[in-house]
């Protein structure tokens, strides 16, 4: 197994203070994306490493819950649920940790073989699939780049030249802009407004301002769009994250492409 494919440990019995309430259950660390390197020196993922209790029958009632799904919180109050160390806060987490958690349950759960159906994008014919999640890597990073311990990151703009730092989103961050989103389709469901409120919450300052409302507005009323495209295309790259994508064939057109592994409820399970 490469060092860059998502790491599971064998499974401990938990003895310590934090295990408790989870040791009839064996647990398993993960190595995170980012290595815990953007966290704060008091937060017990800047270590590097996850915790998580296997998942059991209780959690699979938990991926069943008819309210949970509807409020679109199943997957969240899962991670709650087998995080060892209840003193992390989930929704704290940064995204990319988080879809980390969430491949290594699966992988533990039910093992790396994940069937499922995908429409090809070219024929929009149906196609069964098998993806071995064994072999997902995670990208390439240079942490030596950047300080540790600080979730914070310089971009100057190659056009409009702009010096700006933006931070990578957590669960919070994420939540915040679901919810700004659906108020915007309810006033003007003809614009979609998804580019511009992702970029107000990652920039955090506009040349050393952070006021939110300038940042708001420069975004809005300022930023090219050839900047825009730059500076996200930029925090992809500086976003340490799994390659999720898998090589696709269509068995019916012959499309060859790279396609992202879909992360939903049906994810979970894998026969039905």
């Amino acid at each position: 197994m490469s060092d860059q494919i998502i790491p599971i440990t064998r499974p401990t019995m938990g003895n310590s203070a934090q295990q408790k309430s989870e040791s009839k259950f064996p647990t398993e660390v993960i190595n995170l994306p980012s290595k815990g390197w953007f966290y704060s020196s008091d937060n017990p993922l800047s270590s590097g490493t996850l915790e998580l209790k296997q998942m059991t029958a209780k959690e699979e009632d938990i991926l069943t819950s008819p309210n949970l799904i509807e409020k679109n919180i199943v997957l969240d109050k899962l991670l709650d649920a087998v995080l060892v160390d209840k003193s992390i806060k989930a929704e704290e987490m940064l995204v990319c940790d988080r879809n980390a958690a969430f491949f290594a349950l699966r992988r533990l759960a039910y093992g790396d073989i994940y069937d499922a159906k995908l429409t090809c994008p070219r024929c929009r014919k149906e196609n069964s699939i098998s993806i071995d999640l064994g072999k997902m890597d995670n990208k390439p990073f240079d942490f030596s780049k950047y300080t540790k311990g600080t979730n914070s990151f310089d971009f100057t703009l190659p056009y409009g030249k702009n010096n700006l730092t933006f931070k990578l989103l957590t669960k919070i961050d994420e939540d915040s802009i679901e919810r700004e989103l659906e108020v915007v389709a309810k006033h003007s469901p003809e614009v979609s407004k998804e580019i511009t409120t992702r970029l107000v919450y990652w920039i955090t300052s506009v040349d050393g301002n952070s006021d939110k409302m300038k940042i708001r507005r420069f975004v809005e009323n300022e930023l090219l769009s050839k900047d825009s495209f730059a500076l996200r295309k930029h925090i992809k790259e500086t976003t340490p994250e799994i390659d999720s994508s898998f090589e696709f064939s269509c068995k019916f057109c012959r499309l060859e492409r790279r396609e992202d592994t879909p992360l939903g409820i049906s994810f979970f399970w894998p026969n039905g």
